[in-house]
């Protein structure tokens, strides 16, 4: 299986081939800064492989060598989609190419894309022998096993109970140091613009049990930096014991409301939060994508109070206009969402945000557009992703809505919204040249051998150079840095999109968070 530049695209070999499987050197952070993908695939591909895997399944980066390839694909936006459409016109001209006396090569298409388009792959494109769902990964050998005899083999149906709690994913690197760690999967929420409840199914949560033994394996194979997933990971709720469940209410940040029945009882995300944060004192953790309605005060204290939760909270906006919002289903207004920014700010002083943002939405005025450009000036967010707006089938918006602004205009929109957001970006990382900053080591640079890379609490890549023998903050010893080492760097120089500074010593989260930084207060 391996992870190519622009796709996750696992491809699979049967055990009775001889030959020895080799993998990609693609890293983490390749995959969010090549193509934004959702997380959640990511996830996906280590389960599914984790299933194969128990059935005899080996691992190869070379196409020509593989017997079934599957593409891991997503139906968020229109873009990604297409990527796959190209990579299959790729795959069928090397599955026609196959020398007769090799097994003929099957192509298979797991996740978001398999169930929403099933009808135009297999009847009409028919460019695929196995579909596969997002909830029907345990039948990918069954799959596999009846597209051997030359059928089309299909599973696309959604569960209501499906989590994979007892499948512990396969770290498609096994050398690296941050994974993610799924704790639920579906989505209720029912934004108009979205297409994930329709592909992902109902939201259920996955039993607290599971997740933390999956953390505690990862830490004690020196995994330094977990990320939860879910499509709403904030409102987790294990309810699979009877005395997890009660008649408590849900919590929601005020102003907000929500278009699905209030749910009660159950563990929440605060209860999985501080389980998971007590695992391991010396590993980071993260969380996305949460949606900003539940952040009650028991959730931001816990992050402030915890030194290795990460101070940075991905707060998705969509849009600056409440008329906007309103259209998108999102269940706040403008100044509901400012009034959460500062009360976060008020809980967690040293705070930084990222956030989510679509250009052209359905009625979207320039008027509209120009509330957004003012929302990300008056923030001030670290980290963003932007994107022009795609109409999905099956959603509200393509039932209700009209998809009428034009492409140009969209793609106007977009390049503005990322110029401000690259200009405060860019002004929030200049603050923090001269001070600090906790850096968790992923590896080289791609741009440069003799530099390394890494990220600090805010989740902004530091780069700087590779030096053999940095001072040991906690030991007073020396030692060389290497991939899952925490290092102290002093920022010299930034851009929106990175620091840039010297290492000046090894330590530790523990010996981090007692560091007095400059500018963001950045603590790791």
């Amino acid at each position: 299986m391996s992870l190519q530049e622009r796709k996750v695209l696992p491809t699979y070999k049967k055990k009775w081939k001889k030959r020895t499987p080799t993998s990609l050197k693609t890293r983490r952070s390749d995959l969010e800064e090549k193509f934004i993908l959702c997380q959640m695939n990511v996830n996906d591909t280590e389960i599914a492989w984790s299933i194969l895997q128990k059935k005899g399944y080996l691992r190869t980066s070379d196409l020509a060598q593989a017997d079934v390839i599957l593409l891991v694909t997503c139906s968020v936006r229109e873009k990604a989609e297409q990527t796959i459409w190209n990579r299959l016109q790729q795959l069928t001209a090397l599955k026609r190419r196959r020398p007769r006396s090799q097994t003929p090569l099957k192509i298979g298409i797991l996740g978001c894309m398999a169930e929403r388009l099933k009808k135009q792959l297999l009847e009409r494109e028919k460019l695929v022998d196995v579909l596969a769902g997002p909830d029907a990964y345990r039948d990918l050998p069954r799959l596999l096993s009846v597209s051997e005899s030359g059928q089309q083999a299909i599973n696309v149906l959604l569960s209501l109970e499906e989590t994979y709690a007892d499948v512990m994913p396969v770290q498609l690197h096994p050398q690296g140091r941050a994974a993610f760690v799924s704790i639920m999967r579906g989505c209720d929420n029912m934004c108009s613009y979205c297409i994930v409840p329709f592909t992902r199914g109902r939201e259920r949560s996955r039993p607290l049990a599971s997740i933390v033994q999956e953390v505690r394996m990862l830490s004690d194979q020196g995994v330094k930096e977990v990320t939860l997933l879910g499509q709403n990971v904030n409102s987790y709720r294990d309810t699979s014991e009877v005395q997890f469940c009660s008649s408590e209410p849900t919590h929601m940040s005020r102003g907000f409301s929500s278009l699905y029945k209030d749910r009660k009882g159950g563990l929440r995300f605060s209860e999985l939060l501080e389980r998971v944060s007590r695992i391991d004192p010396d590993m980071r953790v993260r969380f996305t994508s949460p949606h900003p309605k539940d952040f009650p005060d028991e959730v931001l204290q816990l992050i402030q109070e915890r030194h290795n939760i990460c101070k940075q909270i991905h707060l998705p906006a969509q849009s600056g206009s409440t008329r906007i919002l309103q259209a998108m289903r999102r269940g706040y207004t403008r100044e509901a969402y400012l009034e959460l920014v500062d009360h976060i700010r008020s809980v967690i002083p040293e705070v930084s945000l990222s956030s989510d943002f679509i250009a052209g939405f359905c009625g979207e005025t320039e008027e509209d557009h120009l509330q957004t450009v003012s929302l990300l000036r008056e923030v001030r967010y670290n980290v963003g992703f932007l994107f022009a707006y795609s109409m999905r089938k099956k959603t509200h918006a393509y039932h209700r809505l009209q998809d009428d602004v034009p492409g140009e205009v969209k793609q106007r929109r977009l390049e503005e919204l990322i110029r401000v957001f690259r200009e405060e970006a860019a002004s929030l990382n200049l603050g923090l040249v001269g001070s600090t900053q906790l850096v968790l080591v992923e590896g080289v640079s791609k741009r440069s051998a003799a530099e390394l890379s890494g990220r600090n609490d805010s989740n902004v890549k530091v780069i700087f150079p590779n030096l053999e023998d940095p001072t040991d903050c906690a030991s007073g010893g020396t030692a060389g840095i290497k991939p899952g080492d925490y290092v102290q760097v002093k920022v010299t120089s930034a851009s929106s999109q990175s620091l840039r500074g010297v290492p000046l010593c090894l330590s530790t989260l523990k010996v981090g968070s007692g560091c007095t930084l400059h500018g963001s207060g950045d603590t790791g």
